[in-house]
């Protein structure tokens, strides 16, 4: 994770926070986004310019248009009629996918738009089924005069497609009120699968504490790209964000402060519950985050029994790091992971439970070693594998993830090992600091952020390539990307949002798309083109002068 900063910063990252940030002009939800639409208009959208990049789209034939007689037809690939069509019997995660675009279209174009399972030649067409070549999430998009055609073997591939199909509509669609339209779709076929199969952001709730409203708005931001997991920061120095029922001390003391010294927060288990059926159905998987034995103030400070001098250090409302440690040799300190990953665990669905491990500096390498080496059976214990940041590479087990921070000044030694680990059959998902990292300053002059690693551009953050990185790491040991977004100088979703975007498309679309899409002059024009949609969804995002947005 990394967080390099100095003592003076914390005032500056206190104030920042808590001063809202001039929200970007938007488009009112009742008008069209000018020019951008009016050509839109009269030529569809071409099918290649959407984030992600799709692996292949061909462009032939007439539009399709919606109209106020288009339905919305679902199958489910199970049952078929005497002529062979697909009818009937359509899944209930297919029905939710085709819902949810009918709930997206509705408003904008003012139709009715019915979602059936009575079969038809006619309207847009949900199918599941077959397309073993596309995997889990792969989709396919057809384009006729006469019908648009989705069809995907997994119900998340069919959600992944409706993004596209969202994306290759004006971006009007997203008005909350009745457009003026014409509805059209360009002709052809998209063929599309996912590059990597981990394709994450994280949010550090800890350092200042995010309602599950703000973590809702932006899981449908992560999920218009493609997006499918969510990485929570759940705990830090600063604060402890989840409720332990055998510690419940973590959660009413820990959760009572963060960074600049507010009031913090947390999720109860039923919030925490809200906030993984709200991803799920938008087929994100949440990954929740216990960092140690490092970043610990906040359960030290809740628990004196957990330190090593049985004393418990005051609260911290600070942005320094390294400073804290679990008690490596107190036998308790196991009974407290133990009870916490085991509740954690029980809340999750998800495969992956994140342990942390980085900026251990209170902790010797001989105590540090010694405790991953107990705590990541633990997570195995419990049904889940571990992911760490790339330090637990100095003792990783057999199937835990290590997730790179590093950056360009990070050592050799420590990337060797990182890459002496990964061809022993240790996965990693990439988050280089110096591009991922979403609280990295565009520039010198952006009023939030920090700039430890470095300015990150919006060029910057996209222009890498995750296969070839890390010097040494063969590409099959890429589990895939992941863009983190830490707290010190934001507490506001317009906030979070100023500094996720433009940058976090840029990173979904290195998670998604084949690395011979990857141009960062055709995709400067792509990411234009995602202004006005931005504008009518109310996403206060930095409008990068290395973009040519529409005026």
């Amino acid at each position: 994770m990394g967080r390099r900063i100095g003592p003076l910063l914390l005032l500056c990252a206190s104030l920042l926070a808590a001063t809202a940030l001039p929200a970007t002009p938007t488009a009112a939800a009742g008008t069209g986004t000018g020019a951008e639409d009016a050509a839109t208009a009269r030529s569809p959208r071409p099918l290649d310019q959407v984030i992600p990049a799709p692996a292949s789209v061909r462009e032939k034939g007439r539009p399709y248009t919606i109209t106020p007689r288009t339905v919305i037809r679902v199958y489910d690939g199970q049952s078929h009629d005497r002529r062979g069509n697909h009818g009937g019997g359509a899944s209930k995660d297919v029905r939710q996918v085709a819902e949810r675009l009918a709930e997206l279209l509705r408003p904008a174009t003012g139709y009715r738009l019915p979602v059936t399972t009575s079969p038809g030649r006619d309207g847009i067409q949900l199918r599941l089924g077959g397309h073993r070549t596309l995997g889990s999430e792969g989709y396919r998009l057809d384009v006729g005069e006469r019908a648009v055609k989705l069809s995907a073997r997994e119900p998340a591939g069919l959600f992944h497609g409706v993004q596209t199909l969202r994306q290759v509509l004006p971006a009007a669609v997203e008005a909350r009120s009745e457009q003026p339209g014409p509805w059209r779709i360009a002709g052809g076929t998209i063929t599309d699968t996912p590059r990597y199969a981990y394709r994450g952001a994280m949010l550090d709730v800890a350092r200042h504490f995010f309602p599950v409203g703000a973590v809702k708005r932006y899981i449908d931001q992560l999920a218009l790209y493609k997006v499918n997991t969510l990485h929570l920061h759940l705990s830090d120095d600063q604060g402890w964000r989840i409720a332990v029922d055998s510690w419940p001390r973590l959660a009413d003391y820990g959760g009572g402060s963060e960074v600049g010294g507010g009031p913090g927060g947390y999720y109860t288990k039923a919030d925490y519950r809200e906030i993984v059926r709200y991803a799920s159905a938008r087929h994100l998987t949440v990954v929740p985050e216990i960092d140690m034995p490092g970043h610990t103030n906040a359960a030290l400070a809740s628990y004196a029994e957990l330190n090593c001098d049985g004393v418990a250090p005051p609260r911290y409302t600070g942005i320094e790091v390294g400073f804290s440690s679990l008690c490596v040799p107190l036998e308790r300190t196991y009974d407290f992971v133990d009870d916490v990953i085991r509740e954690l665990a029980a809340l999750t669905p998800g495969p992956y439970l994140h342990i942390g491990g980085d900026e251990a500096h209170a902790t010797s390498h001989e105590d540090y070693v010694t405790f991953m080496r107990r705590v990541q059976p633990v997570v195995a214990k419990y049904g889940k594998k571990a992911i760490g940041w790339h330090q637990i590479t100095a003792a990783p087990d057999r199937g835990t993830v290590a997730q790179y921070w590093g950056y360009d000044q990070t050592g050799a030694e420590e990337r060797a090992r990182v890459a002496e680990a990964a061809r022993r059959g240790t996965k990693l998902v990439l988050s280089p600091a110096d591009r991922a990292y979403l609280d990295m300053k565009y520039d010198k002059d952006t009023p939030l952020g920090l700039s430890w690693a470095g300015y990150v551009s919006t060029r910057r953050s996209y222009d890498w390539d995750p296969g070839g990185y890390l010097e040494g790491v063969p590409e099959r040991a890429v589990l895939g990307v992941e863009a983190p977004l830490w707290s010190e100088t934001i507490a506001t979703s317009a906030q979070l949002e100023y500094l996720a975007f433009p940058r976090l498309p840029g990173v979904a679309e290195l998670g998604w798309s084949p690395a011979a899409t990857h141009d960062w002059d055709g995709y400067r024009e792509r990411l234009a083109q995602q202004g006005p949609r931005w504008e009518l969804m109310g996403v206060n995002y930095y409008r990068s002068p290395q973009v040519p947005w529409p005026r």
